[in-house]
């Protein structure tokens, strides 16, 4: 199956200059969206994760039916002040700005072993601090999984260290 058939491209969004790469198209046809999951299941199953840990909200569409294709469980990462319970936050530059992730205190017991998972990797900036949070929670990052990767804005770089699962790379 290609994957970039299911990828919608919509030019300059959300600004001029950008060609957006819309992953609705493939999420709203139930097989390849499954062929999809299955596929990066059996890139990293091999891994042997205990948990899959995404940032919201698409890493939620990726890693929570990743996880339960391997059988683990799954942790979400959400903008500060979006989880209920006790959790520990870190920030991240954005291009204008900055922004803070979160995850629950409990989330992660030292030791155990974690993909993280989203639906891009452009600048890496997203899942870097994803998996710094993972790592201030004693969790070892066992490495990282996409459904797209934009290899020309260099986000493995700000990986380093990690082995790096992309379905699609433009």
């Amino acid at each position: 199956m290609n994957f970039k058939d299911y990828i919608r491209v919509i030019p300059d969004f959300p600004q001029p200059g950008i060609r957006f790469k819309d992953i609705t198209t493939l999420l709203k046809d139930a097989e390849a969206y499954r062929k999809a999951v299955e596929t990066i299941a059996d890139q990293v199953r091999h891994l042997n994760v205990d948990l899959i840990a995404g940032p919201e909200a698409r890493g939620f569409v990726v890693g929570a039916p990743l996880a339960l294709m391997l059988g683990v469980g799954f942790v979400p990462i959400r903008k500060s002040g979006k989880l209920p319970g006790e959790t520990v936050e870190t920030s991240y530059d954005l291009e204008y700005g900055s922004d803070k992730l979160a995850i629950h205190k409990d989330a992660i017991k030292p030791g155990q072993r974690v993909l993280v998972a989203d639906d891009l990797l452009a600048t890496g900036g997203t899942i870097a601090t994803t998996v710094k949070l993972v790592r201030m929670l004693g969790g070892e990052v066992a490495g990282a999984a996409f459904l797209i990767e934009l290899g020309y804005l260099n986000g493995r770089e700000k990986l380093e260290g990690l082995d790096v699962y992309s379905l699609i790379t433009y």
